[in-house]
């Protein structure tokens, strides 16, 4: 195939949002390293994804070089900048400054902090499983998927009492920043979000300092390493992070999970067979359809990838949900769910490198206690009606999964 019929990522080719993934193996074969129109680079296979999350480039836009996606980043935002968290979460930093942040939050968000939640975890999900069975068919993205993660992080935060539905709505628009899109309309309603976001994060933050309790943002603002701590605008930053991505991932986690194993009976079946397969089977699920499809990076010098030549400035989106399909690495049943998959756990699902999601074992915590207590609880679990998907492209999951026990 020439270079000028080669395939490019189009995430608005009908049906894509509800099952983006016979486009990735078009790609993986067709075109797994081009240039896109609009000017950034796309990224399709294993290899190239994990030795890009590897390397030591950047995703600070201001690296961004001359160009289509430059101008039209400018063109949205007025600036290159990363247009939420004012550019100040660990997210959207390079080193040293990405490292300084991630060394002071993880001083807060430790495995003991993480495991010390799980009793308390896996009573809400009783608690939402009995009112399943009290209902016998629901949504299980607003029953269980979505209310679950809220909470859990809120809980985890110490966030105090505010106006939740509201800050839920904020969060809902900014977290449509991780998604492509030229619309200056959405631009200006994610600033307008982060604002207020920001503003009633700051005051939740003046309240801790005075009421500091045994939570994660009473343990941020007391983070200090060698006489550095945060800043309160690094505080808010690093917040409203943690909040984004401690709840978005999980939900799509659990409804993408739940959603596959009752498209494959057979690997239901297995799970209940040996549920020993539990901690593997949600590998396999992160791996089979992750939560977030894609990450960033910028270019700080020329890349290779086999014979193309991706220069120094550009501006690559490395699909996570491509690479965790890649027959290449993962063998000819890559599109296949298979909970006892040897290598499951060698998913991009959580990112590779020094910027490995720092939430991965609490998203793995929440996704076996939701997931194997549905499976556990209700041998009539089926599917209740049609799935109605978020319409996203990189935080990809069903709006609504009707479920009958």
């Amino acid at each position: 195939m020439d270079q000028l019929s080669a395939p490019v990522f189009n995430p608005f080719e009908p049906g894509f949002t509800d099952d983006p993934y016979p486009q990735y193996a078009r790609l993986r074969e067709h075109a797994p390293a081009h240039e896109h129109p609009l000017g950034f680079w796309f990224l399709a296979k294993y290899a190239d994804v994990q030795a890009m999350l590897k390397s030591d480039q950047s995703v600070e836009l201001s690296n961004l070089g001359p160009g289509r996606y430059r101008d039209m980043t400018e063109q949205l935002y007025g600036e290159i900048t990363t247009p939420r968290l004012g550019g100040l979460s660990m997210l959207d930093r390079d080193p040293p400054t990405h490292t300084r942040l991630r060394k002071l939050v993880t001083k807060a968000f430790t495995p003991r902090a993480v495991s010390a939640i799980e009793a308390d975890i896996a009573a809400r999900v009783a608690a939402r499983l009995d009112d399943i069975a009290d209902a016998g068919s629901v949504d299980l993205v607003a029953a269980l998927a979505f209310p679950l993660p809220f909470e859990v992080i809120s809980r985890m935060l110490g966030m105090p009492e505010t106006d939740h539905d509201r800050v839920r709505e904020l969060a809902g628009v900014l977290a449509k920043s991780f998604e492509p899109g030229v619309d200056p309309e959405l631009a200006r309603r994610i600033t307008e979000a982060d604002l207020e976001l920001a503003g009633i994060v700051r005051e939740i933050l003046r309240w801790k300092r005075d009421h500091p309790t045994d939570d994660l943002m009473s343990a941020m603002i007391a983070a200090e390493d060698n006489g550095d701590v945060l800043n309160t605008e690094e505080l808010v930053a690093q917040v409203e992070l943690i909040y984004l991505a401690g709840y978005h991932n999980t939900v799509n986690l659990i409804a993408n999970g739940t959603l596959a194993l009752l498209r494959n009976p057979d690997q239901l079946a297995l799970l209940r067979a040996d549920e020993t397969l539990l901690d593997n089977a949600i590998d396999e699920l992160l791996r089979f359809d992750v939560p977030t499809q894609a990450l960033r990076r910028i270019t700080l010098q020329p890349f290779v990838v086999g014979d193309v030549v991706i220069p120094a400035g550009a501006f690559v989106l490395t699909n996570l949900g491509s690479a965790n399909r890649d027959e290449e690495f993962w063998g000819e049943d890559a599109d296949k769910l298979r909970l006892d998959r040897d290598n499951a756990r060698a998913h991009l699902s959580f990112g590779a490198g020094s910027r490995f999601c720092l939430g991965a074992a609490l998203a793995r915590m929440e996704g076996r206690l939701a997931i194997g207590g549905l499976v556990r609880r209700f041998g009539g679990l089926q599917l209740d009606g049609d799935v109605r998907w978020n319409g996203r492209v990189n935080l990809r999951g069903p709006e609504t999964l009707p479920i009958s026990v």
